[in-house]
């Protein structure tokens, strides 16, 4: 069930429309980079794995922008690794911001809104074809357990 963009005349639909988009956006981006690092956010050890490490991104040895010959300044900490320490870091960071969307949705719409905002982003997700769950989120168990 695709959502059409609210009217102009409903400010509180056109809201809603619009936290929803923010958290697809959101789950699509953290879906991306854990397939592109090859990590499963399908189950709670490897999510806290992510979450808890620590950004250690190489050191610039030599600041190119200040050697004479740029092309001739050394490379070192731009190559695959340090690529992916920081599509690491930004995983782990978007999947902070999320807790703390998710917690500002509750408070301002409530958990029942909240939920089918999610339901509505994890269903446009499997649509353009992600596997439930690729994003680290598991409706089930969120809205589940309490």
């Amino acid at each position: 069930m695709p959502t059409e963009p609210p009217s102009e005349e409903d400010p509180q639909a056109q809201r809603l429309h619009q936290m929803e988009s923010s958290i697809e956006e959101l789950n699509t981006r953290i879906a991306r980079l854990a397939i592109g690092l090859g990590v499963s956010l399908q189950n709670e050890t490897e999510i806290a794995r992510v979450m808890s490490q620590q950004h250690t991104a190489a050191a610039v040895t030599t600041e190119r922008r200040d050697s004479p010959d740029r092309r001739e300044a050394s490379r070192t900490g731009s190559g695959p690794d340090r690529r992916a320490s920081h599509m690491r870091e930004e995983l782990r960071g978007l999947m902070v911001l999320r807790y703390s969307v998710e917690t500002r949705y509750v408070d301002e719409v409530g958990v029942t809104a909240t939920r089918q905002i999610l339901v509505e982003a994890e269903a446009h997700m499997e649509r353009v074809g992600f596997q439930p769950g690729a994003d680290g989120i598991n409706l089930d168990r969120l809205f589940n357990e309490s």
